[in-house]
């Protein structure tokens, strides 16, 4: 029996080229679209201007299609659909959500010491709330002055909105029910003065536009999901099922970066490695046991599940 065809996508930032780690990412969303019948979509991540270059973008495309993990549609680039964010921007705005944000990054750091707080979540302690409640004429003039500021998710009144929200993982033993927390990542920045969106929002955007109905990506990213949950329900947006598979790391068991030059498919491509022996050992390095890992390294072009 076919299931139900399933939409993926695979969202990676042009800062770099693809390692091992991509791979296996690209290719837990492939196997899940190809399977149902289903459609694997890519995205390229490219807000950060400054980091993001035109080489790393045609590379990732290149090494997809040289691994055989083609992709359907055209490729969505962020920075070429920033009005779908200000958009959704300006529906949170008017909730009363949002609010400007004027810390550096060293008050906020300063601010949470003296407070005594744990790091959490993806990006250390989460922000004291120095700005929340600023008087309104303090927040004008320093709107009116130019000074940078970014423009933060009030979790309070959000939760307060929306009220307990879950979504579906989609785990080894099934599927499982999981009710979302975003407070370990507190007030999350959604945008900043120059750029209209950050990760949070334009991957929630994204998702519901190219009408993703599976989001597979590695755990590391898994306490995101609390926050993408949120932001959908206040923008009355569909929830995908969610799918955070385990990561590939290095000997010492630290998860792969951009920086891993060794193991990026340009190099192992040029060392004369072929594309299933590429898969195989994404697959591989990304299981109990490292190397000895063995499963089929050809993704199922049609096969039900």
């Amino acid at each position: 029996m076919i299931a139900d065809p399933v939409v993926t996508r695979f969202a990676p930032s042009p800062t770099g080229y693809l390692h091992l780690g991509h791979v296996r990412s690209a290719l837990e969303g492939w196997r899940a679209a190809r399977a149902s019948r289903g459609r694997f979509l890519l995205r390229l991540e490219d807000i950060d201007q400054t980091r993001c270059r035109d080489e790393y973008a045609a590379a990732i495309l290149d090494d997809l299609v040289w691994l055989g993990l083609s992709w359907d549609g055209p490729v969505r680039k962020q920075s070429e659909h920033l009005d779908d964010y200000r958009r959704a921007l300006r529906r949170l705005a008017e909730m009363g959500v949002l609010y400007p944000c004027f810390c550096t990054r060293r008050e906020i750091r300063d601010e949470v010491a003296r407070a005594g707080g744990a790091p959490h979540g993806l990006s250390g302690s989460p922000y004291p709330g120095t700005c929340r409640d600023l008087d309104p004429r303090q927040r004008a003039e320093k709107l009116s002055s130019g000074a940078d500021y970014a423009m933060r998710l009030d979790l309070g009144r959000a939760l307060a909105l929306t009220g307990a929200v879950e979504w579906v993982e989609e785990g080894e033993d099934g599927p499982l029910r999981k009710l979302a927390d975003p407070t370990p990542l507190g007030d999350v920045v959604l945008s900043r003065k120059d750029v209209p969106t950050s990760y949070h929002l334009a991957v929630t955007v994204d998702d519901a536009i190219q009408g993703v109905t599976l989001v597979t990506r590695g755990e590391d990213l898994a306490m995101a999901t609390h926050v993408h949950r949120l932001l959908q329900t206040l923008l009355g947006l569909p929830t995908p099922r969610y799918r955070h598979h385990e990561l590939v790391t290095d000997t010492a068991g630290r998860r792969l970066s951009k920086r891993d030059r060794a193991l990026t498919i340009r190099s192992l491509r040029e060392s004369g490695m072929g594309p299933a022996e590429i898969i195989a050992r994404a697959v591989a390095a990304a299981r109990p046991g490292g190397a000895s890992g063995a499963l089929d390294p050809v993704p199922p072009q049609s096969s039900g599940r």
